[in-house]
């Protein structure tokens, strides 16, 4: 449930639990951020993969301006993909909205 919109677009196959489970937290807190700090409006969640990764991207059109150094939230997601073996990028400049792209060995 979420009280704004929210496009899925998915790859078709499925992929182990563990790196599934880190990829929901990973979209949830996402989805999260959208709604309490970005005052977004819509959010597209894709996932494919990709080269042997789960790509996993959280796109908003939100305020943007995210930064990991000002909270504890994406420093979280940050820590959360370094431990799956992967990594976390984040896009935001103010004014565009945010998207975060995981990427998550499959191996």
């Amino acid at each position: 449930r979420s009280p704004i919109p929210v496009e899925v677009r998915d790859a078709p196959d499925r992929f182990n639990s563990e790196l599934e489970a880190a990829a929901y937290f990973i979209a949830c807190e996402g989805l999260t951020n959208a709604v309490q700090h970005a005052s977004a409006q819509r959010v597209v969640l894709r996932y494919a993969q990709d080269d042997q990764h789960l790509v996993l991207a959280v796109s908003d059109d939100g305020r943007g301006g995210a930064d990991a150094r000002r909270g504890s939230g994406l420093l979280g997601l940050i820590d959360r993909a370094r431990a799956h073996g992967g990594s976390l990028t984040i896009d935001s400049d103010p004014g565009t909205g945010t998207r975060l792209t995981a990427r998550l060995p499959c191996a």
